[in-house]
């Protein structure tokens, strides 16, 4: 755990021509009024702080009077075109409560706080420069994983919907110890399943506070799922232990919760169930995903150097000899996605050659 596990600052990948034709076809691509660039034009901020006074690293910015009618005007289109199509008719009920800039990280995204005027109901979405890797990211969480995501992506500005949850952080801190035995037995679950999809997916740095944890009612107890908030380290770095959340030392006590609550025998189990669905999910969604890593196989999202690596930590992790001859990070996830299908009929053979004798 000594080693450096992230590298340098990732880079920002422009979206493609071949991507950005993937995206129209999807309508993910939408003209919208306002660009990342058109928000960077603040004249200040102030720090927010959360309910214990800590600084959260965003800061809450404001414009000078001449613009801020005409730019908040455009992030209340956004809004009505991410969620209701564009419907302008909402568009009286809306009010820009706060425009709040995170100083922290690749992305440095504006999380804008859009409120209903007439019953104080609210919102958030996020403006950010739209990246190749995380365009992809969004796409194969939506296709692959069990949640759909809502963005948009307009040039060179992409625009991404609130994931509600409690930040990973903030859970194991404030509430993983007070869950009940069954509960914390279902995080324990849900975090093996959301650690394998992330090392087939090849999402990085999954640390806890790029994911949230959201608890649901059911009856006379509460499930969890794990779900990731942040899509920057999409196939970018070549340690493939980035890929791999239980590796990060901020997700030590989940891993420990593991080790706590779950045999050998139930990891393997919850394992294979996620591969098993993932491997339904690609057949069921066979067209999209297949348009999707042809464009991945043509782009270049990562460096030379990560590339290598990767593959030579893939081949010996899986002694698949596809690995090795990839060509760029698309091919190594195509890879492994074949991998898990190859596996999976494997695996769904046999059960029906054991039941018919």
């Amino acid at each position: 755990m000594k080693d450096r596990l992230m590298s340098k600052k990732k880079p920002t990948y422009p979206v493609s021509d071949k991507l950005q034709e993937y995206l129209i076809r999807y309508n993910r691509d939408t003209k919208i009024p306002v660009f990342y660039d058109d928000l960077l034009r603040f004249s200040g901020g102030v720090s927010v702080y959360d309910k214990n006074d800590n600084d959260t690293l965003w800061i809450s910015v404001y414009y000078p009077d001449h613009e801020r009618e005409e730019l908040e005007s455009s992030l209340k289109q956004v809004y009505t075109i991410l969620h209701s199509d564009g419907n302008k008719n909402i568009l009286p009920f809306l009010k820009v409560a706060a425009i709040d800039y995170c100083t922290f990280g690749n992305s440095k995204p504006f999380r804008i706080k859009i409120k209903n005027i007439f019953n104080d109901n609210y919102t958030y979405f996020y403006v950010k420069k739209a990246d190749a890797s995380r365009v992809y990211g969004l796409e194969l969480e939506h296709i692959l994983s069990p949640n759909r995501i809502n963005f948009l992506v307009y040039k060179d500005t992409l625009i991404e919907e609130h994931i509600a949850g409690i930040a990973g952080d903030v859970f194991i801190d404030e509430y993983l110890e007070t869950c009940d035995d069954v509960g914390k037995s279902q995080i324990a679950k849900e975090f093996v399943k959301f650690n394998e999809r992330c090392m087939i997916l090849l999402l990085g740095d999954m640390r806890s506070y790029n994911y949230v944890v959201i608890p649901t009612h059911d009856f006379d107890h509460i499930k969890y799922k794990i779900r990731a908030i942040d899509f920057d380290q999409q196939c970018y770095e070549g340690n493939f232990k980035v890929y791999r959340p239980h590796i990060f030392k901020e997700n030590f006590k989940m891993v420990n919760l593991v080790s706590n609550r779950l045999g050998n025998n139930s990891i393997e189990q919850y394992r294979e169930e996620e591969r098993a669905v993932l491997a339904k999910r690609i057949k069921t969604s066979k067209t999209r995903l297949r348009k999707l890593l042809k464009c991945m196989r043509m782009d270049q999202i990562s460096s030379k150097e990560n590339l290598q690596e990767l593959r030579g930590q893939l081949y010996d992790y899986t002694t698949d000899p596809k690995f090795k001859r990839a060509r760029s990070m698309g091919q190594i996830v195509t890879t492994a996605l074949e991998f898990v299908m190859r596996n999976y009929e494997d695996i769904s053979m046999k059960r029906l050659m054991d039941a018919a004798y």
